[in-house]
């Protein structure tokens, strides 16, 4: 995929000669596509998570969570931004205006698989657009909350949009170079696995949130 000591070295550099900020500046990952027709193929089109090994420190993820009684409270424990039962959500839906605030404040939602058919309907119009519609998880998984709140806290959304791009956060600039890069082909992996076929990965390029993009070597096999 990429050649590992080289890339590792280019993105040493771009940490190195980026200006401090006042802020913790994000890494982000672009890919440029090969022979992925958008337009033609529908199917082509990628949308979905990636699990990375190592958290971005730059921002908080925050994660909402919907449910009933032990659910709520096991939710709780185990962290949760914000926990609501369906009543809640249904008053804040009440307002569209209050419910796209909400939609806006989390970056991810997880719902008690028995209570989602009933909120569904009106959350779906403000969370299905922004891709952030709920996670279900059985009222009888519950022990399963705490590691999905912390998998979601590691994921970010990889995904085309109008071209083939690809275009998401690998790392934050106070990370370790080798963290960023472990992230980087969590990433890669996940476009490989999408197109199954490594040869659709033409160029990869790294930078930080306000710094030029570098070019990281894709071995030549791969091209």
């Amino acid at each position: 995929m990429l050649v590992e000591d080289e890339s590792l070295r280019r993105l040493k550099e771009v940490l190195e000669r980026s200006p401090k900020r006042r802020f913790n500046e994000a890494v982000d990952l672009v890919v440029v596509l090969r022979g992925v027709d958008l337009k033609k193929d529908p199917n082509a089109r990628i949308n979905e998570l990636v699990e990375l090994p190592h958290q971005p420190r730059n921002r908080e993820v925050k994660v909402a969570v919907i449910g009933k009684g032990e659910f709520l409270t096991r939710a709780r424990e185990a962290g949760a931004d914000r926990v609501m039962e369906p009543e809640e959500l249904e008053a804040i839906a009440a307002s569209k205006r209050a419910l796209k605030k909400l939609a806006n404040e989390y970056d991810f939602f997880i719902a008690q698989a028995d209570v989602l058919p009933r909120i569904v309907r009106f959350i779906g119009p403000v969370l299905g657009p922004r891709n952030k519609m709920p996670v279900s998880l059985p009222a009888t998984s519950v022990s399963q909350l705490p590691d999905l709140i912390a998998k979601l806290r590691r994921s970010v959304r990889i995904r085309t949009k109008d071209q083939p791009i690809v275009h998401t956060k690998v790392g934050s600039r106070d990370m370790r170079p080798e963290e960023i890069m472990e992230n980087i082909r969590a990433v890669l992996s996940a476009i490989e696995r999408k197109y199954e076929d490594p040869r659709k990965i033409a160029k990869v390029y790294v930078k930080t949130t306000m710094g030029p993009a570098e070019e990281l070597p894709v071995s030549s096999g791969w091209r």
